[in-house]
């Protein structure tokens, strides 16, 4: 089996929520998967984050934007193939 690399170009980058400012570092795996890794700073930060498995709405918003305009890199295995 061959390892899959298609990650190593798609680093974590940083978004921030327009809402509340938490700044989390995101990777887009595809259109439906996103990483998110959250810090303390931002937990502490949202006003939104009821339930710590979810993603607020405002930040969700916010990394549709940065993958829509480059911002952050959606590596797409359509393409690949």
């Amino acid at each position: 089996m061959t390892p899959d690399d298609r990650l190593l170009d798609a680093p974590l980058v940083p978004v921030s929520c327009r809402r509340c400012a938490a700044e989390v570092l995101v990777r887009k795996s595809s259109w439906e998967q996103t990483s998110i890794q959250w810090n303390a700073a931002a937990r502490a930060a949202c006003i939104n984050l009821d339930d710590p498995r979810d993603t607020c709405p405002a930040l969700r918003s916010a990394i549709q934007e940065a993958a829509l305009t480059g911002a952050v890199t959606v590596v797409d295995p359509e393409k690949d193939a």
